[in-house]
């Protein structure tokens, strides 16, 4: 009815631009997005300052599927008019669906800014715009002693606190939000992140759903649902959702790389990397799918490959993420080569600026180690023989990464009474609520609070262990593993909260490891891996802290080696079945014939027989790896013998 009308005014009045505009509102609502466009596009030619039309014309262009150009059409609008609340949200939005989270953040900030009007809460709310977020915090703590129930103040207070890293307290401000108010859309739209940040998949499902239910094509909400489905295994349904995103959405290059993810992790190699050609089509610049293509370890880039990249890393106007994941990229396309200098040279070059993003200080696991072997005593243990959560479900492989633990879960998956999952940080979240560390400055209470633990305590905390790990398990087998490598700085606390559960420490050796473990880009969580010194410090305090387990849980922990492995997998199957206390089943021996979604580096190494090509890869760098064997020392002397004495 509103398009008949507008008709009807430009049949009288042809330029009458509020008619017009109106028809093109009209026409994208009633799904009619091409027409829209035309009408939209002409209007904006001659009326380029009028806010109205750059902000619905960039709307209609973002349903379009034309990202870039929403973008532009949307920034626009924010510049005719900073105030413009709904154009920042639209931009946010674009900029998330591109993969762009801190200009998504910048934006959603901006929207809150331009949505307040109170004195108080608009400078609150241009301090968190310009990312003061100490002045943005103290602001908002002195406003809501006032307003306790300002649910406005209270989204902006949990975008505080999620900034900060601090997504507990984000999480609990936004539920209160929710219960004041319900309808509060941009709120929901946060919680439903914060929760997925959390790992709280099954909360952040339920969030996305109503929202999904209030607005079925929103493409963030469904590219934020498939994220969730992808991490809690539901793969179909993750790759269903990528799918009909990026169909209605084509030019979304970092939406191509997720859904390429996604296809990789079950098995459908050929259809992923022809999503990741997709996305270098859109955006050549992209280092991270070049670096994708290359993680798939058994692919091989062409010279076209080689030269488009390196033509990349000429431009000065990448960011520093793209150059360091190009640089990963050629590493690899190099090593393939045989060009080992040339190769060592991108992988040295990533590093170095890899590891200038991150924080990380190495003395921090050596500190740790020190207290575990102080407090996780054969007393300790003693004391607490029959307590904990007797469930023997899970079967934990820890160790470095790049040490075969992929491929000892596909082995173990292999059988019938086991289920693969992947990397769980759920016991790293046990550890750090013992340790109620608040701030990254404080100094976690962990290990020595598990003293003040009650038998009924240590029981709850096995079990919380088992129900949160639970959305991962989708074959209904009694025993799962859990790989997060960086677990071995937990085995005291699994070894009293799940004393029947299975450990298993996967080793390789040092060289090998460790150079493994440097020339891989991991997405978040190995931040010791970037420098030699830091990663071969890292391996020698991880063999110290094992061999203190060795001696104090004696047995309790079974060992295998990458090499043996390699060298005679049957016999170290059958001991590895032995040890966890399953039959042998020959399947565990064609384990590269086990369909399964993979979701580590190793993915397509493991789908072939045993892989021996990395056991001496390494060998081919020794010149360039001076600083890692200075550093391994006596573990390296030794292996794979234990060096350390109490």
């Amino acid at each position: 009815m509103a398009a008949e009308q507008a008709r009807a005014i430009l049949e009288a009045a042809p330029g009458h631009a509020q008619a017009r505009l109106f028809l093109g509102i009209a026409q994208r609502r009633s799904g009619d997005v091409a027409a829209a466009l035309a009408t939209l596009a002409a209007l904006a030619r001659v009326a380029p300052g009028n806010v109205d039309v750059v902000f619905e014309y960039g709307i209609t262009l973002a349903e379009a599927g034309r990202g870039d150009q929403a973008r532009a059409a949307l920034s626009e609008a924010t510049r005719l008019r900073p105030g413009h609340a709904e154009a920042w949200r639209a931009l946010g939005d674009q900029h998330a669906l591109a993969g762009d989270s801190e200009a998504a953040d910048a934006a959603y900030a901006l929207q809150i800014r331009a949505s307040v009007t109170e004195p108080a809460l608009l400078q609150a709310a241009t301090a968190l715009g310009e990312n003061k977020l100490a002045v943005a915090e103290g602001l908002l703590r002195a406003y809501l002693k006032e307003k306790p129930a300002d649910a406005a103040a209270i989204r902006m207070f949990a975008e505080v606190a999620a900034r900060l890293g601090r997504y507990g307290d984000a999480e609990n401000l936004l539920a209160r939000c929710l219960e004041i108010a319900p309808g509060f859309v941009a709120a929901r739209n946060n919680y439903a992140s914060v929760l997925h940040r959390a790992n709280k998949s099954e909360a952040a499902l339920v969030q996305i759903d109503q929202l999904l239910a209030r607005d079925p094509r929103n493409p963030g909400m469904r590219n934020l649902k498939a994220a969730v489905l992808a991490r809690i295994g539901q793969f179909e349904g993750a790759i269903e959702l990528y799918s009909s995103v990026l169909a209605d959405y084509p030019n979304q290059p970092k939406a191509w790389m997720s859904y390429g993810h996604t296809l990789k992790t079950v098995g459908r190699l050929a259809d992923s990397i022809t999503a990741y050609r997709t996305a270098i089509e859109q955006a050549p610049q992209l280092g991270e799918v070049w670096w994708s293509l290359a993680n798939l370890k058994t692919f091989r880039f062409t010279d076209a490959d080689v030269a488009a990249m390196q033509g990349q890393l000429a431009r000065d106007d990448i960011s520093d993420e793209d150059r360091f994941h190009l640089d990963f990229a050629l590493g690899k396309a190099f090593e393939d080569a045989k060009a080992y200098e040339q190769s060592f040279a991108h992988y040295a070059k990533a590093n170095a600026l890899r590891r200038q993003s991150v924080r990380y200080d190495a003395a921090d696991l050596t500190e740790h180690v020190a207290r575990s072997k102080a407090f996780f005593t054969p007393a300790f243990f003693a004391d607490r023989v029959g307590q904990g959560c007797a469930a023997r479900d899970p079967i934990f492989v820890v160790g470095l990464p790049r040490a075969g633990s992929t491929l000892i879960e596909q082995i173990l998956s292999s059988h019938s009474q086991v289920e693969g999952t992947t990397e769980l940080p759920d016991i790293i979240w046990t550890a750090n609520r013992i340790g109620e560390r608040k701030l990254r400055s404080e100094r976690s209470q962990y290990p020595e609070a598990m003293a003040e633990l009650s038998a009924d305590e240590i029981a709850a905390l096995g079990q919380a262990y088992l129900d949160s790990t639970r959305i991962q398990r989708q074959t209904g087998r009694p025993l799962f593993i859990d790989k997060m490598p960086n677990n071995f700085q937990h085995v005291g606390l699994i070894a009293t909260i799940l004393p029947d559960a299975k450990i298993i420490d996967a080793r390789r050796h040092p060289m090998g490891g460790c150079f493994a473990g440097f020339k891989q880009h991991f997405a978040r969580g190995q931040n010791f891996s970037y420098s030699l010194e830091d990663i071969g410090r890292y391996y020698a305090d991880y063999v110290e802290l094992m061999a203190h387990y060795d001696r104090v849980l004696p047995g309790r922990v079974h060992r295998v080696f990458y090499e043996d492995m390699v060298a005679d997998s049957e016999t170290q199957i059958r001991a590895l079945l032995d040890y966890c206390g399953l039959p042998f089943e020959a399947a565990c021996l064609s384990f590269h014939e086990t369909e399964r979604a993979v979701r580590t580096p190793s993915s397509e190494q493991v789908r072939q027989p045993i892989y021996t090509a990395g056991v001496e890869l390494w060998q081919h760098y020794d010149k360039w790896l001076g600083p890692l064997r200075a550093t391994l020392g006596s573990v390296l002397d030794s292996y794979p013998a234990v060096p350390f004495d109490e």
